[in-house]
């Protein structure tokens, strides 16, 4: 299945929203929407593109009703979720999903390409779990490319699940958030894997791996606040 959503948000108007697919969309405050499943999506061999433009000064908060389980198809482990994301001068967007589940031996492959104006603003965090209850078997990769102005603020990937762990360490749990802008000083978490980290360009990335879903957002809360 191929499933593509584009949200506009203009000032002074609600967001426009056109969607085909397993996903819908729905208005639950002025700047607010939540997104909604309408089909069994991602399953393996499905391709996910979610493009978000923020015009100028207009503010939008982009956020999902329930996690999203990533299973895997008859034939084909592996789906794809690609965010496009555009942020104009003075404008303001969030974007704060709730987590992907990647369940049995699936496999999702994650890119998110930020393009942002300087005197834009952008959050854009993202949670992954390896596994249902008693699962480990899933495998997960995100990509994000984050551009400041036209200038190149972050190249970042990471992977989690098999075979990137061992028995001993095996984190099942990623938070990632890119934001921007974030002045703040670098900060690395005492009890955790997990870190913020300053960008050349500004804003900041963190990034936290843990065990549960519990302890990342904890743990992520710290660091981000």
């Amino acid at each position: 299945m191929h499933t593509e959503l584009h949200v506009r948000a203009v000032k002074g108007r609600s967001p426009r929203i056109r969607a085909s697919g397993g996903i819908a969309v729905r208005q639950t405050g002025v700047d607010t929407l939540h997104m909604i499943s309408s089909a069994a999506t991602p399953l393996g061999g499905d391709l996910i593109e979610i493009h978000v433009e923020v015009g100028p000064g207009a503010c939008l908060n982009l956020h999902s009703v329930a996690a999203a389980m990533a299973l895997p198809g008859p034939h084909e482990p592996r789906s794809e979720l690609r965010w496009h994301i555009a942020v104009a001068d003075g404008a303001r967007l969030v974007i704060d999903p709730q987590p992907t589940i990647v369940a049995a031996h699936a496999v999702q492959h994650s890119e998110t390409a930020i393009d942002v104006a300087e005197s834009g603003a952008v959050r854009v965090a993202e949670r992954v779990q390896i596994g249902r209850s008693r699962e480990d078997l899933g495998r997960w990769t995100g990509r994000v490319r984050a551009d400041v102005g036209g200038t190149p603020a972050v190249r970042h990937q990471v992977s989690i699940g098999r075979p990137e762990h061992d028995e001993l360490g095996a984190p099942a749990v990623l938070f990632s958030e890119f934001r921007y802008p974030d002045e703040r000083p670098d900060a690395v978490h005492p009890d955790a894997v997990g870190a913020r980290l300053g960008l050349a360009a500004g804003g900041s990335l963190t990034t936290v791996l843990a065990r549960t879903l519990n302890d990342a957002e904890r743990w992520a809360g710290d660091l981000v606040g």
